[in-house]
């Protein structure tokens, strides 16, 4: 597992997208799931939520939670929770040997721009796990439009058109940024600046991930089903690069020349997101519209 062909490299190299199943296996994203799974029994149990409902599955247990209290969403996100399975999880060997293949260079960080979503049905008020067309280029500073960073979007539940699997659109990548307006969701591609293209439908089972360029537009769809759509949203690109978040901590995750320099200190992570959470936001937003 990892290792990419060499039709699937030259796919991304010319879609700026690649779905790839079958990437990582069973016990890279078993501590992942675990770690979440004590993360929202905790946060159920501080909110007092009457139902627990601690027999139902991973996939289902957060959607019955939130329907009771919307509020076992706040501080799940990445640099919130900060957990040490996912802190262990962006040093994945099956990730970065794909990654580093896509890249060409084995000095590698992880972008401080990481995600976790919990996608559960009826998300039409607004909220962050429904996300409109956009490319990821557009919530970085103007400093990072040179560097080449890859998006990796990987499930932890099977991602289906039922439940909310991605919409991307191939090949536009090379048309740099678009114009993008600011939105419920977030930055958003102007939509006379949208592409008229035919969507690719990123289904993709567990274990597969979608691997994007910068400049790729893509957007999630609704989710139909009593499930929940778990994905993880990173983003890793060559060391020394500019990440457009200069605010907060990015870190080696792989290297041959200086192994030495690779963070594997959780400790030493999870004080830098606290430290970076606790200064001001910078007045420039991070997301850019025009």
């Amino acid at each position: 597992m990892g290792r990419l062909t060499e039709a699937q490299l030259a796919q991304f190299k010319s879609d700026g997208v690649l779905v790839a199943e079958g990437v990582l296996d069973e016990a890279d994203l078993a501590p992942v799931i675990a770690g979440y799974t004590r993360w929202i029994d905790a946060k159920a149990r501080a909110l007092a939520i009457a139902d627990l409902k601690e027999t139902l599955p991973f996939d289902k247990r957060f959607a019955w939670l939130y329907a009771q209290n919307r509020a076992i969403q706040d501080g799940m996100d990445v640099m919130n929770a900060r957990l040490p399975e996912f802190f262990d999880f962006l040093h994945c060997k099956n990730l970065l040997d794909a990654v580093q293949q896509l890249l060409g260079t084995p000095e590698l960080i992880a972008s401080p721009i990481q995600h976790i979503r919990g996608k559960v049905a009826d998300q039409a008020g607004g909220s962050y796990f429904n996300v409109p067309w956009h490319q990821d280029a557009a919530v970085t500073w103007e400093e990072a439009d040179h560097s080449e960073i890859i998006t990796c979007w990987l499930p932890l539940v099977d991602a289906t058109v039922q439940n909310g699997c991605m919409q991307i659109l191939p090949g536009v990548w090379e048309r740099g940024l678009l114009p993008h307006i600011g939105g419920a969701g977030g930055a958003t591609i102007r939509e006379d600046a949208l592409p008229k293209i035919e969507p690719l439908v990123a289904a993709v089972k567990k274990g597969g991930v979608v691997f994007m360029h910068k400049c790729t537009p893509h957007r999630s769809t609704p989710n139909l089903t009593d499930t929940v759509r778990w994905s993880l949203d990173l983003r890793y690109q060559p060391t020394g690069t500019p990440t457009g978040r200069p605010w907060q901590p990015s870190f080696v995750v792989r290297s041959e020349q200086s192994p030495e320099s690779v963070e594997t200190d959780y400790a030493a992570w999870d004080t830098a997101w606290a430290e970076a959470l606790a200064k001001p936001a910078p007045q420039k937003s991070a997301h850019r519209t025009m």
